[in-house]
């Protein structure tokens, strides 16, 4: 089936009282690298370029500036689905990588697991050719101020995601992650959770950000995608609705269908994000 690609990103939900120029402007880089990766590849290639390009901005919740346990550490959540053949794989509590999406593609690829954590994700991701980053290369100074002085929402930033369709009508989603400032080491929310975070099929494809607890007990990316069919704007709304009503939890979502058609929500304050169609130029919003 012949389709239109389209790339859609995320840089998170929340307050960004710091405001969103920086987060915009991540968004519209990554939708373009993800529209590049689909001239000559796959919707994996192409969310998996988005979310390269996300977690190396310091300005987002994810790789490069996440945020940090209490201990004062890194531990990173990510995952990737393939809705073409319903692979997934994902890391949680990884110790710092410069690409922790890389790694969960690593373990989807690799075919005999979905979700490793901790010290033995870090040590698959040494086997496979991956090298740890030294912390200090990852980690900024705001963020260890948010430990020493807690001060909920005054960095810009949340997880982040990408959803693409190609093509040949493959879907796939992308979700990476640092989960919560000061959360107690070994914590994970719903981004390497297929079906709570992330999640795509032949219909459609959902990355999630937000509440993580929340996002994972109401299984909102799946539900999102299985409900989106012709209206999926509406499908993103009802979904959020149903995370903040039955589970107490906010956030946004992105989500796109195999029709090609994109849903956009969030029921926090700004969610900044981009849509790049093949031969258009990327458009972004909050």
């Amino acid at each position: 089936m012949d389709s239109t690609p389209v790339v859609v990103v995320h840089g998170g939900a929340g307050d960004w009282r710091t405001g969103t120029d920086a987060g915009l402007a991540a968004c519209v880089r990554a939708a373009e690298a993800g529209r590049l990766a689909l001239s000559s590849g796959t919707a994996i290639d192409a969310v998996i370029a988005a979310v390269r390009v996300l977690e190396d901005d310091p300005a987002l919740n994810a790789g490069t500036g996440a945020v940090l346990t209490s201990d004062g550490t890194l531990e990173l959540d990510a995952c990737v689905m393939d809705g073409a053949t319903m692979r997934s794989g994902a890391v949680a509590c990884l110790p710092p990588f410069h690409h922790p999406i890389d790694v969960a593609r690593e373990v989807m690829e690799d075919g005999h697991y979905h979700l490793l954590v901790a010290d033995g994700a870090s040590r698959f991701a040494v086997e496979r050719g991956f090298t740890p980053a030294a912390p200090d290369s990852m980690i900024l100074d705001e963020r260890r101020a948010e430990i020493l002085s807690p001060q909920p929402g005054t960095h810009a930033g949340n997880t982040v995601g990408a959803v693409a369709l190609d093509g040949q009508g493959r879907l796939a989603a992308a979700t990476s992650t640092g989960g919560i400032a000061g959360t107690r080491p070994g914590r994970v929310g719903d981004s390497p959770i297929v079906g709570g975070g992330t999640y795509a099929n032949h219909q459609g494809a959902c990355s999630c950000t937000g509440d993580g607890e929340s996002f994972a007990r109401a299984c909102a990316a799946l539900s999102v995608v299985e409900a989106a069919g012709a209206d999926p704007q509406a499908a993103a709304a009802q979904a959020l609705q149903t995370v903040q009503s039955d589970f107490g939890g906010v956030g946004g979502l992105i989500l796109v269908t195999n029709a090609g058609n994109v849903g956009v929500a969030r029921t926090m304050q700004l969610m900044p994000h981009a849509i790049s169609r093949a031969g258009e130029d990327a458009t972004a919003g909050c």
